[in-house]
This record gives structure tokens, C-alpha cells and sequence, in this order.
């Protein structure tokens, strides 16, 4: 009798699902880019998420990212350059600025849920409505329910 395992490796689990992700997130934005969009980076998506529609500083964008300030003010500067954030004085405090979005990041942001919904469902077509809808629910089951982070981009190692 063997002792040998016919699981795959362990590392091999984290590799896959970052692959998927990966996957979505390229086919996203390769049709956000012809959807109008091809600026847009997979951090800017971040980026925006952290803003959101209420807006914020500079501060709590990069605590929201997991990031230092200055790299937070880094991407503000890229993405007020491609029209998809503005800046205005705080009124909660007058020291402070708070970046906005524009009406070209709110489309970006719109545009990439409808994206991912086509994505969900081609993923469904390939693993079948079930199975997909047992891989989300697993996947449930093991991540945090801590919300969907926004830390990304300082977890992996940002600035």
C-alpha cells in the first residue's frame, strides 16, 4: 500500500485562485478598455473603490489601501490626469482637500459591476450555474467576513 498523495501540492490552491482573479481582472478590463476606458489600471479600480462616492483625503485613502499617503497622493495625481477623480477643498477641514469622483470614474466604476455580471455568467456557461454557485458559496465559507478588503494593494507589498 502506498503512502503517496494524489492531492495536488498545497501551494498549487493559492496559485489557482489568484489565476482566476487574475482572469477577471484582465478580461474586465480589456473590455472596459473598449468600452472606453483604456486607461484604467487594476489599482485604479482599487483606488476608486477606496474613494467611493462619498469621497476622501489623501489620509484615509491610503489607510483605506493599506498604503503611505504619498503613495495614495501618487495615484490621486494619475487618476485626476486621466479625469476619473477631482480635488476640492474639505469642508470639514479647511487644511485638507477631498477627492471626488467624476462623472468618468463613476462611469468607469458602473461600467466594470456590469462587466463583471457578464464575466459571473460566462463563468456559469463553462462550470455550469450550480457549480459556480457552490464555488462562491465555498469560497464564503473559508474567507473572512470581514467585507471585501480594499488593502490589496498594501498587502501585496505597495508603498
Amino acid at each position: 500500500m502506498s503512502n503517496v498523495s494524489t492531492d495536488p501540492p498545497g501551494f498549487e490552491l493559492p496559485l489557482q485562485l489568484f489565476q482566476g482573479f487574475r482572469a477577471l481582472i484582465d478580461d474586465m478590463h480589456a473590455e472596459l478598455a473598449r468600452q472606453g476606458h483604456p486607461d484604467m489600471r487594476p489599482m485604479h479600480g482599487f483606488v476608486l473603490q477606496a474613494i467611493g462616492r462619498g469621497g476622501t483625503n489623501a489620509v484615509r485613502l491610503g489607510r483605506r489601501l493599506g498604503v503611505s499617503k504619498q503613495a495614495a497622493a501618487k495615484h490621486i495625481d494619475t487618476l485626476e490626469r486621466l479625469g476619473y477623480v477631482r480635488r476640492e477643498p474639505d469642508p470639514a477641514d479647511a487644511r485638507s482637500r477631498i477627492v471626488l469622483l467624476t462623472e468618468r470614474g463613476v462611469d468607469a466604476l458602473t461600467r466594470s459591476a456590469r462587466i463583471f455580471d457578464e464575466l459571473r455568467a460566462r463563468w456559469a456557461v463553462v462550470l455550469g450555474d450550480e457549480r459556480l454557485r457552490a464555488l462562491e458559496a465555498d469560497l464564503r465559507k473559508v474567507a473572512p467576513r470581514s467585507g471585501f478588503p480594499l488593502d490589496i494593494p498594501g498587502w501585496f507589498g505597495g508603498q
